[in-house]
């Protein structure tokens, strides 16, 4: 079964660019386009993953991870987020609101790819290491 991501961004043509290329890449993809939505789609879809822009209308991406981590079932979801803001105190507040990955604008769909497949690597290791200590 094919692992969903949920891209978030209000810029549309961002979204439709990793909406083909992650598709491509064999992952289902939903799609929101500012924060609140973003919320919505999680509830709906339950995402193995989240691309996130930090800045969107309604409620920006520190604001959707800070609702993430503060729910039980959501707190482990993993986060790229693919930021406008490359100063250090922008990406010090990404890291430290607990994001998987942060990456600058404009975006390479292929170091994005790459992004997630380390990030998912990296939970399947730690699966697969709790799986041969039971």
């Amino acid at each position: 079964m094919a692992r969903k991501i949920l891209v978030v961004d209000d810029e549309r043509h961002i979204v439709r660019l990793l909406e083909v290329n992650l598709k491509r890449a064999g992952y289902e993809v939903a799609v929101a386009y500012d924060g609140v939505e973003a919320l919505e789609m999680v509830e709906k879809e339950r995402p193995d993953l989240i691309t996130l822009d930090n800045q969107m209308p309604r409620m920006d991406g520190f604001e959707v991870i800070q609702e993430l981590r503060f729910k039980p079932e959501t707190a482990d979801i993993p986060v790229v987020m693919i930021a406008s803001d490359s100063t250090d105190s922008g990406i010090f507040k990404g890291w430290q609101s607990g994001v998987s990955s942060y990456l600058n604008k404009p975006i390479n769909p292929r170091e994005v790819l790459t992004h997630i497949e380390r990030i998912f690597d990296s939970l399947d290791e730690g699966l697969l290491e709790l799986a041969t200590l039971t």
